[in-house]
């Protein structure tokens, strides 16, 4: 599959790493955050969420890093005047080609899609006998729905959320084209950790 350009879209660095398919609250309280919520809301648009790569995430505009996560607002409220409480889903990959920052200091970037994963047929069994545990365990109703134990993508993803591992190692397995090679790596963390054998 080729990768498609996808035009221009409002990036959002934070010190974590949403990954497709999975579910982000933010609190938006920045002035440049708020007018990018209210254009999403208004225009039905996603924005990127991107790791920062340097920088905080209040303040001047950080530096994300370049493989980010559509995130699609799903629920949202307005507490208090000037913050709003969304609920995010991850979608599409995506891959900054360039970025501006306006007045505001909000940033904005020409990206391309990512394809979807390719490689593993199967879930690897380690992989998925750990997530079905927690999953039995803290209940489905914490995990997005619909549950797919048989999605390698799927439990790859999950995986790499609830995992104790830091955001670059995340970020690494969110770059990863081959859903194979991430299985595989998250069972090394997992044998690291004393999780597997």
């Amino acid at each position: 599959m080729a990768e498609k350009d996808s035009g221009g879209i409002f990036i959002f660095p934070l010190s974590s790493v949403l990954l497709p398919g999975g579910i982000l609250p933010l609190k938006i309280f920045e002035q440049r955050y708020l007018e990018m919520t209210k254009t999403c809301l208004r225009d039905n648009l996603p924005f990127g969420v991107c790791l920062i790569k340097e920088g905080r995430e209040v303040g001047a505009p950080a530096l994300p890093e370049t493989v980010g996560c559509l995130a699609t607002i799903t629920q949202w409220d307005m507490p208090q005047f000037g913050m709003f409480q969304l609920i995010t889903r991850g979608g599409e990959r995506f891959r900054i080609l360039e970025t501006r920052v306006a007045a505001n200091g909000l940033i904005s970037a020409q990206v391309e899609m990512l394809p979807p994963d390719c490689g593993a047929a199967e879930v690897d069994k380690t992989c998925h006998d750990v997530l079905k545990l927690v999953i039995d365990k803290v209940g489905a109703a914490n995990f997005p729905a619909p549950i797919k134990l048989d999605d390698p993508a799927w439990v790859a993803y999950r995986l790499a959320e609830i995992l104790p591992i830091d955001a670059a190692v995340r970020q690494q397995l969110l770059e990863l084209q081959d859903a194979g090679e991430r299985l595989m790596q998250l069972r090394h963390i997992l044998i690291r950790q004393g999780l597997a054998s």
